[in-house]
């Protein structure tokens, strides 16, 4: 008998609430672990949830918007300020995570690769962002040239590229310059003619 799509994802949730837990206390993301805590095999582990990238993207995509949540509500503003403002708030959130600090001290490869691929985390950042500026633009207090989604992609590989620096090989994260990038994206361009 096949099990029905509640069950398989209360499974998933209790992989990803240990999961959660082993992240949020600096711990590397043990699969193994993970399965003798909950009293299933590693291969049950695997059925419930998948691989270990998976869960660590999904714990991941699941921070990353809630740091995005926090930093909405601390920051104030409308139109490109309120972007902007979210924008910055979250940048430095997740560079001062002690969590994400003790992940990227000890795999920075791995952590560059599930944050920075489309995946999981990508999708939920590009998701939040998109929502963010439709509702600025619904309510007249932003005008962009491009599509929502797209704009918001651009917003968050710019974020990433300066976010992420000391990870991809350069100097230190350089927020203020992806801001100064950013609302560069967010100003419309004048009529030509």
């Amino acid at each position: 008998m096949a099990e029905s799509t509640d069950s398989r994802a209360g499974q998933r949730a209790l992989v990803l609430a240990a999961a959660t837990e082993q992240y949020l206390r600096g711990e590397r993301v043990d699969m193994s672990d993970m399965a003798a805590r909950l009293g299933i095999s590693r291969a049950t582990l695997y059925r419930w949830a998948g691989g270990h990238d998976d869960v660590l993207a999904a714990v991941l995509a699941e921070q990353t918007e809630r740091t995005f949540r926090r930093a909405a509500t601390r920051s104030h503003g409308t139109g490109a300020h309120r972007v902007l403002g979210v924008i910055g708030e979250f940048m430095d959130d997740v560079l001062a995570s002690a969590p994400l600090k003790a992940l990227t001290a000890r795999d920075p490869k791995l952590f560059v690769r599930l944050a920075t691929a489309p995946g999981a985390i990508e999708a939920r950042a590009i998701r939040m962002i998109t929502t963010m500026i439709e509702e600025e633009v619904g309510a007249g207090r932003l005008v962009v040239d491009l599509a929502p989604d797209v704009l918001a992609e651009a917003i968050l590989r710019v974020a990433d590229a300066f976010m992420y620096r000391h990870l991809l090989g350069g100097d230190s994260p350089a927020t203020d310059t992806a801001l100064t990038v950013i609302a560069l994206l967010l100003r419309p361009t004048a009529p030509s003619g």
